[in-house]
């Protein structure tokens, strides 16, 4: 009988360990399935959108959907790898990587590589990638782990500065040349602080400040407040800014309600730049009408109330903050992307979320799916959601 009580005592205590770094329970495949879904729904879009410019400029027509695949399977092993790892170890990790990510968004400003008039990539080898995307990640994984250490007192302002100054001197230095990025990560910050504490006064206060630092960089650069003309009046600009905006009006307006079929808009054959990217969505609107762009925002919809549900449902403080930061992400970013192409507000670039072309969007945003993944692997059975 002591023989058996020490055995069993034994498997637990292995178990326990195994425990403390891998997760073995629940796995959310609706989560899964919708990510999966938007990945090649996007993967679909990019070789539609692309196909022609790539045959005319590299020969090869699948070539921009090659190479969004290669990194779209990356994505997909590192979210699976991710999603079987306790998320309570990013803890250990949480300031070294913030300690990263603002050395490399500084070094962007030194030695970045510069594309289409913005220096927003660094080169090291042969792998070009953009550290803002990486920023997103470190900075919800920081301000998470911050917050739920002084979540008793972030109420006050000065334990409230203590959690944000990394985060926030992050923010600045990707609005320095990537203001729409900018904006992404202090919504990021805001929301998980004001999800800790929800006082209106401090939320107040660090609204007040985010928008501070942006009218700064807006005054420092009048490219910025340009933009602000050509989205009210982008008919006075055809030749110039106001093109694009036009351009992807037109796609926008000709889909109609079921749309002129997959593959076949007129916009993408070079009236529309870059319509495999930020302007992705005005294609699609095209090809696949009102009806296909409703299917695709309620997809995002689907996936933010499925990330709520587990957000609610988190074992704990530090797990329903990770969450609560990649639903603002996507959240935001979605919203942002589809206004600019609409023209609901000033046009910048950012990218709709797993479906625009770009290599490192698309993997750490699977990367963060991954967390959640991992959040949601360790809600108790015993929670209905």
């Amino acid at each position: 009988m002591a023989r058996r009580r020490a055995k069993r005592s034994g498997r637990r205590k292995r178990k326990s360990g195994l425990g403390a770094l891998f997760v073995n329970g629940y796995f959310d495949f609706t989560l899964l399935f919708i990510v999966l879904f938007l990945v090649a729904f996007g993967l679909v879009m990019v070789y539609s959108t692309s196909s022609y410019t790539a045959e005319l400029k590299m020969g090869d027509a699948a070539y921009y959907l090659k190479r969004q695949g290669v990194f779209a399977l990356a994505g997909i092993v590192a979210m699976l790898g991710i999603s079987k790892i306790d998320y309570h170890v990013w803890k250990k990790f949480s300031a070294l990587a913030m300690i990263v990510t603002v050395g490399l968004l500084g070094l962007v400003l030194v030695a970045g590589a510069s594309s289409h008039g913005a220096t927003r990539w660094l080169q090291i080898g042969g792998i070009t990638f953009q550290p803002s995307e990486v920023a997103k990640i470190a900075i919800i994984l920081f301000t998470a782990h911050m917050s739920t250490i002084h979540a008793a007192r972030i109420g006050n302002i000065k334990v409230m500065i203590k959690v944000i100054w990394a985060p926030i001197l992050a923010v600045a230095l990707i609005a320095t040349e990537n203001l729409s990025t900018g904006i992404i990560c202090a919504a990021i910050v805001m929301m998980i602080v004001f999800v800790t504490s929800p006082k209106i006064k401090q939320f107040l206060v660090m609204g007040l400040g985010v928008a501070a630092i942006l009218a700064f960089f807006l005054m420092i650069a009048s490219y910025r407040l340009d933009r602000i003309k050509v989205w009210l009046h982008p008919e006075d600009y055809v030749s110039t800014n106001g093109y694009q905006t036009l351009q992807a009006l037109y796609a926008v307006g000709s889909g109609g309600i079921f749309g002129k079929g997959l593959g076949q808009s007129i916009q993408k054959l070079d009236f529309l730049p870059e319509s495999h990217n930020d302007y992705i969505f005005s294609i699609i609107c095209e090809e696949l009408g009102l009806f296909g762009a409703a299917c695709v925002i309620a997809i995002f919809a689907l996936l933010i109330w499925r990330c709520m549900v587990i957000a609610m449902s988190a074992p704990d403080l530090y797990g329903a903050l990770i969450v609560i930061g990649v639903i603002t992400h996507i959240a935001i970013q979605s919203m942002l992307n589809i206004a600019v192409v609409t023209n609901s507000m000033p046009p910048t670039g950012v990218p709709l979320p797993f479906i625009s072309y770009g290599g490192t969007a698309i993997f750490f945003l699977l990367a963060e799916m991954g967390l959640v993944l991992s959040v949601a692997g360790q809600i108790r059975m015993a929670k209905e959601y």
